[in-house]
């Protein structure tokens, strides 16, 4: 359920490993190009694994789910404006799939959640479906854990943490999962593995944020901020973090969230970590203004539009946020460089009228230089037309230049 970055490389896997898959999502376009044997996402060596699941019949989409043994659930959860989790994709795919249940089926949450929701979708199917009593569907949690750009590979060998709402839920969730996982399979329990999922992502965020508390400061001090972390981590027990324009993605941007939610009067460093990740795009952009204004007619290349590195992913991105805001507030003519955006810019951005560049027309025509992710093809870029330029370098790129 769910045909995203998640469920899709999971579907195909599963399918080449021998198991007959049924994908399901709600958007018609993105059923009838992986029925086509295409895909609808950039991940290393997706397009491979979907064209030979499609061309030997074990994978097949719809927007409708049909009976089945083992239902996987990798929708979104987001959260609001007012950061509460938003559960309800989740709630709608479990309510759809509830209608084809039969006793003994594994019906298992992939998708990251706040404590308890595993618990919720036992609640859901119940509602929907009263005529299954207690413990004739097991449910369980298994929260995906991979790292976009090395999915494939890490569907497989990356330890998984398995918990179901009761014994029998967990037996037989970490059975399926042992069956293409070459990792370690842990069983605990639903909440336990939530939590899990959480604390690792949180982890990841609170470190971040130290790195971007850094980098501001050093701004301030007139310090050079990759220089003075490189020196740091020469310590053998000292490894701070690159900063960055901020945080994004799915995982890190929102998971902590949920933990505050849940828990707020004791999440308080959580809570401040993400204040300052959500606020390292509003110092890049007052960096870039404070160039900008030296010039009558300004012109600003944003480099790089997505979350990370080398994805072509938007999700939560501080790049697209900027770079948004740099052209909502006419801080002058925006260009974007972003080499993953096969589709073109969003329309968020065309509305604006930001333009969509190459990476030599924006080195011929920008005054001012963002650097906002370090995609490999920025790391090739030559250092003669940079030092004619006004740079912010929000992701050490130029640190990275070879």
């Amino acid at each position: 359920m769910g045909l995203g970055y998640i469920g899709l490389p999971t579907a195909s896997l599963l399918a080449t490993r021998g198991f007959q898959v049924h994908g399901v999502d709600v958007n018609p376009d993105v059923v009838a190009t992986i029925n086509r044997g295409d895909i609808h996402i950039v991940e290393p060596e997706l397009d491979i694994l979907v064209r030979s699941a499609v061309q030997s019949r074990q994978l097949s989409a719809s927007t409708d789910p049909e009976e089945a043994d083992v239902f996987i659930l990798a929708v979104p959860t987001p959260f609001g404006e007012d950061k509460r989790p938003d559960l309800s994709c989740v709630e709608a795919a479990t309510r759809r799939m509830a209608a084809v249940l039969k006793p003994g089926n594994l019906v298992i949450l992939e998708s990251t959640s706040p404590v308890g929701t595993t618990e919720r979708v036992a609640q859901w199917i119940g509602e929907a479906r009263p005529d299954l009593s207690e413990g004739q569907v097991r449910i369980a949690h298994c929260p995906e854990r991979v790292l976009p750009g090395r999915i494939i590979q890490e569907l497989v060998t990356n330890d998984r943490v398995v918990g179901g709402l009761d014994e029998a839920a967990t037996e037989a969730a970490t059975a399926f999962y042992r069956q293409f996982v070459s990792g370690d399979v842990l069983a605990t329990t639903a909440r336990t593995a939530e939590m899990a999922k959480l604390t690792e992502n949180t982890f990841r965020d609170v470190n971040i944020a130290l790195a971007n508390e850094l980098s501001v400061i050093c701004d301030r001090l007139g310090i050079n901020v990759w220089e003075l972390i490189q020196l740091a981590n020469r310590h053998p027990r000292v490894n701070i973090l690159m900063p960055g324009p901020g945080v994004g993605g799915h995982c890190i941007a929102v998971d902590p969230w949920f933990i505050v939610d849940s828990a707020p009067e004791q999440s308080r460093l959580i809570r401040i970590s993400r204040e300052v990740n959500d606020g390292k795009p509003d110092h890049v952009i007052t960096q870039v203004r404070a160039r900008a204004e030296r010039l009558r007619d300004p012109v600003i290349a944003c480099l790089g539009l997505a979350y990370k590195s080398d994805v072509d992913d938007l999700r939560e991105s501080p790049a697209l946020r900027i770079t948004q805001t740099l052209a909502r507030e006419k801080v002058g003519r925006i260009l974007a460089v972003e080499p993953y955006a096969r589709r073109g810019l969003p329309a968020a951005l065309l509305e604006l009228g930001v333009e969509h560049v190459g990476v030599e027309r924006a080195l011929e025509e920008a005054d001012v230089l963002v650097m906002l992710v370090a995609h490999r093809q920025f790391r090739r870029l030559p250092p003669a037309p940079l030092q004619q330029k006004m740079v912010v370098d929000a992701c050490g790129l130029l640190s990275l230049l070879q």
